[in-house]
């Protein structure tokens, strides 16, 4: 299975200071994934979506994003995702979101999201290392089946 991981920040970007979380969910999930691309873009909402639909056109079955999900005002990862979306798959934010309150309040602070383009799964974690990768580990499980379902490789969800 491929991936894409994008880093979303414009310290990384301008090289101010080197992307932690992007290798640390390219670590959480390399045993079920391999990392075909790893990119870092500006918190600018028409770069993030010219990159998403770019790693959509590929063949990544998911693109993992890492950072711009908060409050402050250059946040605007969830928007450009939204823009490029397809279907929306809440479902997997939520569980994020249910998992990280069990560590820290400040998940609820998360905008997060996560949707379907061109048959690709991108899914919007934190930009902090530590959360990243907890965030990672909660998608995991679940990221195989998402993608063989993305692919249509599954023809009869009852017996898998």
């Amino acid at each position: 299975m491929k991936i894409a991981v994008v880093c979303v920040s414009d310290r990384a970007y301008s090289r101010v200071r080197e992307d932690m979380s992007g290798p640390a969910i390219i670590d959480e999930l390399s045993d079920i994934a391999e990392t075909a691309e790893y990119v870092c873009v500006p918190d600018e909402r028409a770069v993030i979506e010219k990159e998403l639909v770019r790693l959509c056109d590929t063949d990544v079955c998911a693109v993992i994003t890492t950072g711009g999900t908060g409050f402050a005002p250059r946040d605007v990862t969830p928007e450009a995702t939204l823009a490029v979306a397809d279907k929306n798959a809440p479902g997997i934010s939520e569980a994020v979101r249910a998992k990280s309150l069990e560590i820290t309040p400040k998940a609820m602070l998360s905008r997060a999201v996560s949707v379907i383009r061109n048959n690709v799964l991108i899914v919007n974690l934190p930009g902090s290392p530590k959360a990243a990768a907890e965030c990672a580990s909660v998608v995991k499980p679940v990221l195989e089946h998402a993608a063989r379902l993305l692919s249509g490789n599954v023809t009869d969800c009852a017996v898998e």
